[in-house]
């Protein structure tokens, strides 16, 4: 009877045995299931040189950051899809990621149509999104699940507007494209000026595939007092617009927006970009800015990795995905968790993280974080 009751005991021992290492190594599993991280961007199509640095940028850090344990001890694991710039494709990843790879945060849309076209799907399914794209429409109205790293169409137009006025620019011409960045480009620029001793008294625009813009740049030019010319638009049309601007010989000064704060803007006008200003992050000066200036570390930090790690020229734009994905991290690492509702929370209450793009301070009223300080205005 006694050796029966301890063979009893002994096969009890051992399958609780089994059942705790069973527990152990699922809730292991569970401990390191990776954090993903969705992901839609221009990585080609026209644009292309704003969405390849930014998935550049993305895919390296997370490799980094996985490199050194993770986040709360999980890996991180990028899901991307690439929606070249079009609205269209870019609610279909969306949808993908949201439903069928089931991310946790989205980081991504290179473009304003294209973050606009994600915005309902991300509001429906409540999860965290940090768009890289400019238009404030994005952030303005706010929008509980939405954020976004770039500076606002409407920031730089005050920055540019704020420049020429300095200069005793009174009467200027507007010429944007009429994509998503254009269009809001525009309509912020409208929306501002009465602040300022400024009057527009010019103002075209053109097409996304459009080649030659010589006949909206010699109306504004043949236009009665333009003493300045401002255009608002990414991809290549800025160029186009610059090169055009060079050909015509019009001698006035000439100012971009934010859209164009690369190397690649320079790559496609030329000599013609000589001259031209525009407000840009402090990327665009790694190597200019003085050691005690606050962002510094974190700006030649970036700049220094990336350029060593790809062999090319740092663009603002994969900044804009750095600074996502810093923003991403430490949300998660304040919520102690990847609950979805908590990390947008996290999110909302950044405070002081110095990015390369500024320093974020973002609230419930305010889903971008940044003020004109952000800005540099470059020639």
């Amino acid at each position: 009877m006694l050796k029966y009751t301890l063979r009893r005991f002994g096969a009890l021992l051992a399958i609780v045995a089994i059942a705790t290492l069973t527990t152990t190594t699922a809730a292991s599993a569970a401990d390191e299931e990776p954090i993903r991280i969705g992901s839609f961007l221009a990585v080609t199509g026209p644009a292309s040189f704003l969405g390849d640095p930014e998935l550049k940028t993305l895919e390296h850090w997370v490799e980094r950051i996985n490199d050194d344990g993770g986040v709360l001890g999980r890996p991180l694991e990028l899901v991307h899809y690439d929606d070249a710039g079009d609205a269209g494709d870019a609610r279909t990843f969306a949808k993908r990621l949201i439903s069928s790879d089931q991310v946790d945060i989205l980081i991504g849309g290179t473009t304003t149509g294209a973050t606009m076209a994600a915005i309902p799907l991300v509001q429906r399914a409540r999860i965290p999104f940090i768009s890289l794209a400019g238009g404030i429409p994005i952030i303005d109205p706010v929008k509980p699940w939405v954020f976004k790293t770039p500076h606002t169409d409407r920031m730089a137009a005050r920055k540019i507007l704020t420049d020429m006025e300095e200069r005793g620019f009174t009467k200027i011409g507007l010429i944007s494209g009429s994509g998503g960045f254009g269009k809001s480009g525009r309509e912020q620029t409208l929306a501002v000026i009465d602040d300022f001793d400024i009057e527009i008294v010019a103002d075209e625009t053109y097409g996304p595939n459009d080649t030659d813009m010589t006949a909206q740049l010699t109306k504004i030019a043949g236009t009665d007092g333009v003493e300045a010319i401002l255009n608002f638009g990414f991809g290549q049309g800025p160029a186009i617009v610059t090169r055009n601007y060079a050909q015509l010989g019009i001698d006035m000064p000439f100012y971009q927006s934010h859209g164009v704060a690369s190397d690649k803007y320079i790559e496609l006008a030329g000599d013609a970009a000589n001259g031209v200003r525009l407000p840009s992050g402090a990327l665009q000066i790694a190597d200019q800015l003085p050691a005690d200036d606050p962002q510094h570390d974190v700006v030649t930090g970036y700049a220094d990795e990336y350029e060593a790690t790809f062999d090319e020229s740092v663009s603002t734009f994969g900044g804009y995905a750095y600074d996502a994905l810093m923003i991403a991290i430490d949300a998660i690492e304040r919520a102690g968790t990847t609950d979805k509702a908590a990390v947008r929370d996290a999110i909302e209450q950044t405070s002081g993280l110095m990015g390369v793009t500024g320093e974020f301070n973002m609230s419930a009223d305010d889903h971008l974080g940044l003020d004109l300080s952000a800005f540099r205005m470059l020639e």
